[in-house]
């Protein structure tokens, strides 16, 4: 067979394959994190651990040139008949699950390939050469996922964000990972806004995305993973209310967010600078980061653009959507979920609000704003949303509150109750009177007129 790729196609597909855990070895991922990337990536692309192996160690030690493939007139091995090709091609169509060594096992019962001969790797390249890998087959079988890659042509219709591990600080005496968010405009590649935090929890996304909108205005869409910083009730619930599209990746596929994952590539070259400044506090890290974004990013040409990504989005005739900074603190207000004491009241950082005893055991939803929790937002399930207050005691006790109207008594016209038994008290004598006639018992007696007067005249009667 005769192989139409170039040996620098097949090093791409498998740079592909391998930068996650290129990129998570440049960075000084913690071992058993590499570990697990490695095997998703093999999971993912239907590759083996030792494929993988030789992949990375190709790459490591020569470069872009370790991932091309050898010579085939020096592999004899590997020249496998293009007629035991295409029967494992029709294998693999006719059940894109099957395995490669589920192929070779049902070629060698079938006495198309001696035993032992046909090796898997062997089989699993020229399978991707064909196109017919596990990835690939995969990809045809996936209509919803985009095999092309694509772009928005105006500011601020999609911004994509991340979050990124950074190095370790020190912090009252204890060492502590430091993480990167970043909001990018899709159309122009610009950083929005991107900040260090101390940590991971949905605080920090919203912190930095309530940034991003303050300074640059609201987004048409967002495109996130299915992190729990993303994928959460507050940001459900901010994004509806600011008439921002929610949009999520399908699990397992990072390629749908690749201006981002390129991005985080990018940022590599910031860490590595940043490492020899000798940082102590997370402020040190955010004011190089500030600098990098402006002089390194933000101001310098991009190759697909053509043009700088502050220029590309500054120049956009796409208008600003601003909002004010109240509306943006009614969006971002946090949600919390709190159960109303028998006095009618809910215990919230420290503190007693008090909700009513109408809602006395319920659980109730609580939204706030972090920067000042002397109101919040009680938001019953079968009622109106209301603010509470901070409970004040004072010498005497607060009046009974007042009983809704839709709550209030209704004053009967007759019993219900009564009613009911009544006609079941009557139904049930009108089926005792039809259970025993007299007429059905002969007159052992004999005696006519005596029947006549215990029957009631010829009557029904009940024992």
């Amino acid at each position: 067979m005769v192989n139409n790729r170039k040996p620098e196609e097949i090093a791409f597909s498998r740079y592909a394959i391998i930068a996650p855990v290129i990129t998570a070895l440049e960075d000084g991922t913690d071992a058993a994190k590499i570990v697990q990337l490695k095997k998703e990536v093999c999971q993912k692309n239907g590759i083996s651990k030792r494929t993988l192996r030789r992949w990375v160690k190709g790459y490591t030690g020569n470069g872009f040139e370790g991932l091309k493939p050898i010579s085939r007139s020096r592999r004899g091995s590997d020249l496998v008949p293009e007629s035991i090709i295409d029967e494992a091609i029709l294998l693999r169509r006719e059940l894109p699950s099957r395995s490669v060594p589920q192929l070779i096992e049902i070629l060698e019962m079938e006495g198309k390939v001696p035993v032992g001969l046909l090796k898997r790797t062997t089989l699993q390249d020229w399978l991707m050469e064909r196109g017919y890998s596990a990835r690939q087959m995969k990809l045809y079988a996936q209509p919803e996922i985009a095999a092309r890659r694509f772009a928005h042509s105006e500011r601020n219709d999609l911004w994509q964000s991340d979050i990124k591990f950074g190095p370790y600080i020190t912090v009252d005496g204890v060492k502590k990972q430091i993480y990167l968010v970043c909001f990018i405009d899709d159309a122009t590649r610009y950083v929005v806004h991107a900040e260090f935090y101390l940590s991971l929890d949905q605080t920090i996304v919203e912190e930095c995305f309530r940034k991003a909108i303050l300074r640059e205005g609201l987004p048409k869409r967002v495109y996130f993973d299915n992190g729990k910083q993303y994928r959460n009730k507050w940001m459900t619930r901010a994004c509806a209310f600011l008439d921002i599209r929610l949009l999520y990746t399908k699990p397992y596929s990072p390629e749908s967010k690749g201006k981002i994952e390129r991005f985080n590539r990018t940022l590599g070259a910031f860490l590595d600078e940043v490492s020899l400044k000798h940082c102590q506090t997370l402020d040190d890290y955010n004011k190089y980061l500030a600098v990098w974004l402006q002089e390194c990013y933000n101001s310098r040409e991009h190759e697909s653009l053509k043009a700088t990504p502050e220029f590309a989005y500054k120049s956009s005739k796409e208008p600003l959507r601003i909002v004010s900074a109240e509306t943006i603190a009614d969006a971002f207000r946090r949600v919390d979920i709190r159960k109303v004491d028998k006095s009618g009241c809910i215990s919230f950082l420290g503190n007693k609000y008090e909700v009513g005893v109408l809602y006395v055991g319920q659980t109730i939803d609580i939204s706030y704003d972090p920067e000042d929790i002397s109101t919040l937002v009680a938001e019953p399930k079968y009622a109106e949303p209301f603010r509470i207050k901070k409970l004040e005691i004072g010498p005497r006790s607060g009046p009974r509150p007042k009983l809704p109207e839709i709550m209030s008594g209704v004053t009967p016209t007759t019993s219900r109750l009564l009613d009911g038994k009544q006609k079941q008290f009557e139904s049930r004598n009108d089926a005792a009177r039809q259970a025993i006639r007299y007429s059905e018992f002969p007159d052992t007696a004999g005696n006519d007129e005596n029947k006549g007067n215990n029957d009631g005249g010829g009557g029904d009667g009940i024992v």
